[in-house]
């Protein structure tokens, strides 16, 4: 048992929470319902059917990469804001959100984390968000095709991914950006020489500028390419508090 507040001071400073201040997500503790945690529940997504799951786990805290509590929304607690925050609430269940932090962490996040699976060198930062450098770019160990690429991010993170633009050329520099880079983060990789885009979603805005400038992109889907991190976040956890954790696995296909 621990007190949610040393959870809630650890994570704030593992993650560096305050050094994002524009991000759209209200970062840190965003449903305080109890002062101890007995058990914790981890997942991507802040929805019903993961606080169901906590409260069937008997965890009265829940670790999100994307929150309830974007900016200045919920504005009206009626509909289903009501209803999750009832289920909170009513069961003693807190719930901390960390969004680009997560996305941007140089050892924890889900960018680092990524480029770790394929073994990338020379990685640094780049592609500036809301305050903060939010890609992870980098040097494969061993230019290759973007299916063996692929093939490797399936074994790693059960996904299926897609490939988009030139699929026979050899890949050499690799940018990444998890969840949904979308144009901008593509248009970043284009502007720092990447011959690889690795993201969570494509979109139609996308399409033609994959095309067109001749770039490669791989697509993971934005669930499966935003686990690594909260899967970091949990084993930290694991190791500082005397708690029992728990990966809830809640896939959107998306």
């Amino acid at each position: 048992m621990t007190q949610l507040k040393e959870i809630t001071k650890y994570l704030d400073e593992l993650l560096d929470i305050s050094a994002i201040p524009d991000d759209s997500s209200n970062n840190g503790l965003q449903v305080e319902a109890g002062e101890v945690v007995k058990k914790a529940v981890f997942g991507v997504d802040a929805c019903q059917e993961l606080f169901e799951a906590a409260l069937a786990e008997q965890a009265d805290f829940v670790f999100v990469h994307h929150g309830i509590s974007w900016r200045s929304e919920p504005r009206r607690f009626t509909g289903i804001t009501a209803s999750r925050l009832e289920l909170l609430f009513n069961n003693g269940i807190s719930l901390y959100a960390a969004h680009l932090p997560l996305d941007a962490h140089r050892q924890l996040g889900h960018n680092a984390l990524l480029a770790a699976m394929i073994k990338l060198r020379q990685t640094y930062s780049f592609a500036n968000y809301n305050g903060c450098e939010l890609a992870c770019g980098g040097v494969l160990p061993e230019a290759c095709l973007a299916e063996q690429l692929a093939e490797k991010f399936e074994t790693e993170l059960g996904c299926k991914a897609k490939i988009f633009g030139k699929i026979d050329k050899k890949l050499n520099k690799v940018g990444i950006i998890s969840g949904g880079g979308g144009l901008d983060g593509l248009i970043a990789c284009i502007d720092e020489g990447m011959d690889c885009y690795i993201t969570g979603e494509m979109t139609h805005m996308m399409y033609h500028v994959v095309k067109e400038s001749a770039m490669t992109l791989i697509e993971l889907g934005h669930y499966y390419s935003e686990i690594p991190g909260v899967k970091a976040v949990m084993n930290e956890i694991k190791k500082e508090f005397a708690i029992d954790c728990e990966f809830i696995d809640i896939p959107t296909g998306l």
